[in-house]
């Protein structure tokens, strides 16, 4: 959720590495390219020049930075970095208490991802150099210190999971940014959008928007598909969700009084906004779905298992037959159905929201549904994040 967060070139697990390179055909199952920084299929694919006249005018790519350099934050880079150079934004500035060696350390090398294939070096005491661009460090937890306008930062990807109302992401707004992107759940009337739902009513001219959680983004994009065929009546989801940064490694104090026990040795019940916040961006939805969150000693990738009530009979084929169309049409990029019997790490990398589990949809007396997504809760959501930064820097005015 909001609160869900979190030179080999071998990434974990190894045998990734005999995965194809190309994403010509994504299928939605992992691929060694997501890991190491090659182009992978993008929902947003804007150019960086455009045509005037017999000319090609190159146009200055917009400015970003993130605050909270984090789980998130770091897979934002490699995302970006994964759209390759025609990409309309560009990465100057993160915000990381740490400093920019425990930055660019944290950022090559990873548990998850593998190593980065990326040339980085600390090229001064605040700045650092991605494949030759330099991009400057900061450490002030203060949003209204940092220096935004001095840098030209048109959009602020928000990642701390700190600054998530009108008045905390708008101290960026103040700092001097034009746009803040919220990677959790939005409180107040900050509007959320999720990509391949209603994503498409973005104008642009909001200051501030929110990319959900990444548990919502896994379930949304299946449930407008199913709502849409059969009506859903109601619904209870519960997602079996990877551990994160929020809870505690061994038992140490926490507000969450389970969340306070030893991750990696326990299977974690705990409370989430996911499936209400659909309703977010299926405002249809509102009051029709809830659930909870079962935190399990795996490092990444979770999965979703939406039990409802729809108003149309129908039977377990049918319900993966309208998966499938959206996947292969609409909902291409976004969602994916597997028909391999596979388990969590198979999901490592995904670049879609969400992958249907199609051997383990079941439908009881003809209206009572269930369906099981995967998702990579880290590098999917990612993917998002990116996808609604670009739609912003496609659709938005900048000075």
């Amino acid at each position: 959720e909001g609160e869900e967060i979190a030179d080999s070139t071998t990434p974990f697990p190894s045998k990734v590495v005999t995965m194809a390179a190309s994403l010509a055909s994504f299928t939605g199952l992992k691929n060694a390219a997501t890991f190491v920084g090659a182009k992978a299929e993008a929902t947003i694919k804007v150019p960086a020049v455009k045509a005037v006249g017999t000319k090609e005018v190159t146009q200055a790519k917009l400015k970003v930075a993130i605050n909270g350099f984090g789980r998130i934050g770091r897979n934002f880079v490699r995302c970006l970095e994964s759209r390759g150079p025609d990409a309309i934004m560009e990465l100057v500035a993160i915000n990381d208490s740490g400093g920019v060696k425990q930055a660019t350390h944290l950022l090559k090398y990873d548990s998850i991802l593998g190593t980065f294939d990326a040339d980085i070096k600390i090229t001064g005491d605040d700045t650092f150099t991605l494949n030759g661009r330099e991009i400057k460090v900061v450490s002030n937890r203060d949003p209204l210190k940092l220096p935004w306008k001095d840098l030209g930062v048109d959009i602020v990807i928000e990642s701390t999971g700190v600054f998530i109302d009108e008045e905390g992401a708008g101290k960026h707004i103040t700092a001097g940014a034009s746009k803040v992107v919220i990677t959790a759940p939005g409180k107040g009337a900050i509007p959320t959008y999720v990509m391949g739902v209603n994503a498409d009513d973005m104008t642009g001219d909001e200051p501030i928007v929110s990319n959900a959680s990444c548990t919502t983004n896994g379930m949304a994009c299946f449930v407008k598909v199913l709502d849409e065929k059969f009506g859903i009546v109601k619904g209870m989801m519960t997602t079996t969700h990877s551990y994160t940064g929020d809870q505690r490694l061994l038992d140490n104090s926490h507000r969450d009084a389970r969340r306070a026990r030893a991750a990696a040795l326990n299977i974690v019940p705990t409370s989430t906004g996911a499936a209400k916040a659909v309703a977010l961006a299926l405002p249809s939805l509102k009051g029709k779905l809830n659930g909870i969150a079962l935190r399990v000693p795996t490092p990444n990738v979770s999965v979703v298992d939406l039990v409802f009530q729809v108003e149309k009979k129908t039977f377990a084929e049918e319900v993966n037959a309208a998966l499938r169309e959206a996947a292969n049409g609409p909902m291409k990029g976004i969602l994916a159905v597997e028909d391999t019997p596979l388990v969590s790490t198979d999901f490592y990398g995904t670049n879609v929201s969400s992958t249907v589990d199609s051997a383990l949809t079941m439908v009881m007396g003809d209206d009572l549904v269930k369906v099981v997504a995967w998702y990579d809760n880290e590098w999917g959501y990612t993917q998002r994040v990116v996808d609604l930064t670009l739609q912003l820097a496609e659709r938005g005015k900048f000075e």
